[in-house]
């Protein structure tokens, strides 16, 4: 019975109180919501998605956090020539905080040569988004997810000039 006097006064049909108007409901939530940046990454994430593990070009790096349950993965293409991420996907299972670190996270990296990727701080993409403390891990699971990536990436580019050298080696 309370609940449906609380579920009326919320809708605002019967007696009781008004329901809150939605300026309000949408002011409360800002005052102690998530900052804009983190709001618009997960509303509207950017590279989303997955490129194929298996190209010798892409590097995949898949981190998570096991206290709080967020996974993210993180997949780099790099241009073989120049060294430099053409391409950045991402899928994350988690928080709001999570989703828009990575998106963020896939953003900075393309166009950057790798070695400049993986100075990217999880300090930096937390000032970016405003992430509050509680929220950091979210940013430094990004961090790690740039760098997996990246050693992946590396180690592929490691068998791939390995196999190169047997190839041409002549045999006895």
């Amino acid at each position: 019975m309370m609940l449906r006097a609380v579920g009326r006064r919320l809708l605002g049909v019967g007696g009781g109180e008004p329901a809150p108007s939605v300026a309000a409901a949408v002011a409360a939530s800002r005052s102690r919501g998530y900052h804009e940046r983190v709001v618009d990454h997960y509303n509207n994430p950017r590279n989303v998605g997955s490129l194929d593990k298996d190209d010798a070009d892409v590097g995949t790096g898949i981190v998570g956090a096991p206290a709080c349950g967020d996974v993210m993965k993180l997949q780099i293409r790099v241009d073989e020539g120049s060294g430099r991420i053409v391409d950045a996907r991402f899928k994350t299972f988690g928080c709001g905080s999570a989703i828009a670190s990575s998106s963020v996270a896939s953003e900075w990296v393309k166009g950057k040569q790798v070695e400049e990727v993986v100075a990217i701080k999880n300090t930096e993409i937390a000032k970016h988004l405003s992430l509050p403390p509680v929220k950091l891990h979210c940013s430094m699971l990004a961090e790690d997810a740039i760098k997996a990536a990246v050693k992946d990436y590396e180690a592929k580019k490691g068998k791939k000039m390995a196999k190169a050298e047997e190839q041409d080696t002549p045999c006895p």
